[in-house]
């Protein structure tokens, strides 16, 4: 049984353009996201991520698109991901960002999955992975939304001042967790 797709969801008070300019792009998103210390656009819609793993370097490759305007005023971007580095656990994954204004603020979703590498201990190794990459997610987010609405860059902040505790982990029914439909269109990195 393949586990549950991973699911992250924070309420940030700003403005859509300032959510979307810190998310796209990749100097300001590898400031505030704590499972990425690189990501480098290489041509229009491809980028490059890195991350350090105990020490050691891991990468990966990917493809993103981006819906700037939509006529319901959300905004989506999608993404494909996929590493051949052998120390990477992650083999492909996909999944996308929603961009949700509401009275109260942006809603900003995430929710994405991805399959791994090493067989059964691969397999394995991600009932403990897992957990903590959503909370990583969660965590970031967080910390995106303490720098967005108090103006505390991220490198500002204490480690202790972000909390996944505030952000939804758990998928909703509806459209606003389902994954939009221009991700099976989208080119594998």
């Amino acid at each position: 049984m393949h586990p549950k797709p991973l699911y992250v969801e924070a309420l940030i008070r700003t403005d859509l353009d300032a959510l979307w300019q810190h998310t796209q792009d990749p100097a300001l998103h590898r400031r505030w996201d704590l499972r990425f210390t690189d990501i480098a656009p290489l041509t229009a819609g491809r980028f490059r991520y890195a991350t350090k793993v105990l020490g050691l370097r891991v990468t990966g490759l990917g493809t993103h698109s981006g819906e700037r305007f939509r006529p319901d005023g959300t905004r989506t971007s999608v993404l494909r991901f996929a590493s051949t580095d052998p120390l990477s656990l992650i083999r492909a994954g996909s999944g996308f960002w929603r961009y949700t204004p509401t009275d109260d603020g942006i809603r900003f979703i995430t929710g994405f999955d991805y399959d791994t590498r090493w067989g059964r201990f691969g397999t394995l190794a991600d009932v403990a992975f897992r957990p903590i990459f959503g909370w990583m997610t969660a965590w970031s987010f967080d910390r995106l939304r303490i720098w967005l609405e108090t103006g505390t860059p991220p490198e500002r902040q204490s480690p202790l001042a972000p909390s996944a505790a505030r952000c939804r982990r758990s998928r909703p029914t509806g459209r606003h967790g389902a994954a939009p439909r221009a991700l099976a269109a989208l080119e594998r990195p």
